[in-house]
């Protein structure tokens, strides 16, 4: 098999991540290509796409989620991620992830609760703390907290907006997948969730994509597909997959200067992260609360981690590189590109720390 090292590895993952270069992409479809956008926080989704798609306007993806054609929902390792409303369907097949999270000692309880919950959710989109208040009222003598986190694992629950839309805030709310989009999309097969993973993600192996998904024992899909993949080496003897005709561009690409946001897939979605992050600096940005910091890369690697903050009309991107920048014009320019277009009515600063 051929070997492809860190630096081949690194420059397929941005091309496929849409980092090498930014694309004149509608939005639906690179959320559709990036097989969505890890989404805790509300913020990160657009600022990962403006890195990404060449002229991304913020208000592109708050209309998308306004007119319910993408949305905001508990997808991949059971974090919350922003897809497209089709996608929204994959929520199916990892309903098995989220099935081990749920106690055994509550299954007796769930179909009742679950039934309960379906016609609150019908009624009006609601908090996590309107549902534990449904369930304490009805059920005194259960665990409302554990009950309303089941219904949560087991409900296809949408978050609305106002939460996810830009420059605005708001409790976060959920009805069902069914009722926000009339319907549930229909589910995609596995096969299919693997090769798109690959198209985004690779190569890759079969205990990347199981980190990327949170799934387990994908092995046999992945050998039920090989015949019509490509397959690869690391320089540490792993077997990767990948698709025949995806781009792998050579290893001396150049590679710009990008601010990553937090929680974005880029640092979440392999076994094996050396493509992208050191274990040394992998360590300064995943926190022990489970914060993912926004990363800086330069010539396509992790290289620090960075801030925007908005206060009293100015917006300030504070730069915390690991190691001296080769070029810190390059940076500072990206960074305040990328703080005009968040806040277009804020002065801007850029401040690179040591």
């Amino acid at each position: 098999m051929p070997v492809l090292g860190r630096r081949s590895l690194n420059r397929a993952y941005l091309a496929r991540q849409l980092l090498l270069e930014r694309h004149a992409m509608p939005v639906l479809d690179a959320l559709e290509h990036l097989v969505g956008l890890q989404a805790q926080a509300p913020a990160p989704p657009y600022l990962g796409l403006w890195s990404r798609l060449d002229g991304f306007a913020f208000d592109d993806l708050a209309g998308a989620l306004e007119r319910r054609d993408a949305v905001r929902l508990i997808l991949m390792r059971g974090t919350i991620h922003l897809v497209s409303a089709r996608d929204a369907a994959i929520r199916a097949l990892v309903q098995p992830l989220l099935t081990r999270a749920i106690a055994p000692a509550l299954t007796a309880h769930l179909p009742d609760a679950l039934d309960a919950a379906r016609a609150f959710f019908a009624e009006a989109p609601r908090t996590d703390k309107e549902v534990r208040e449904l369930i304490a009222g009805r059920w005194p003598d259960r665990d409302a907290a554990e009950l309303a986190r089941a219904v949560r694992y087991t409900l296809p629950l949408v978050q609305t907006p106002p939460r996810g839309l830009w420059g605005k805030s708001g409790l976060a709310r959920h009805t069902t997948l069914d009722t926000w989009l009339d319907a549930e999309p229909p589910a995609p097969t596995i096969d299919a969730l693997v090769l798109r993973y690959l198209g985004a993600f690779g190569p890759a192996s079969v205990r990347d994509v199981q980190q990327w998904s949170g799934l387990t024992d994908l092995g046999e899909i992945v050998a039920r597909l090989a015949p019509g993949l490509r397959e690869f080496r690391d320089e540490d003897g792993r077997v990767l997959y990948d698709l025949p005709d995806a781009p792998r561009p050579d290893a001396d690409t150049p590679a710009p200067v990008r601010l990553v946001p937090e929680f974005d897939n880029l640092t979440l979605s392999h076994a094996d992260r050396a493509r992208v992050v050191s274990d040394a600096h992998r360590r300064e940005i995943f926190t022990v609360n489970g914060i993912i910091r926004a990363t800086l890369l330069v010539d396509g690697f992790v290289h620090g981690r960075w801030k925007l903050e908005h206060k009293n009309g100015t917006a300030t991107v504070t730069i915390h590189p690991f190691a001296p920048i080769p070029d810190e014009q390059a940076v500072a320019d990206e960074a305040g590109r990328l703080a005009s277009a968040a806040h277009p009515k804020a002065d801007v600063r850029v401040e690179i720390a040591g």
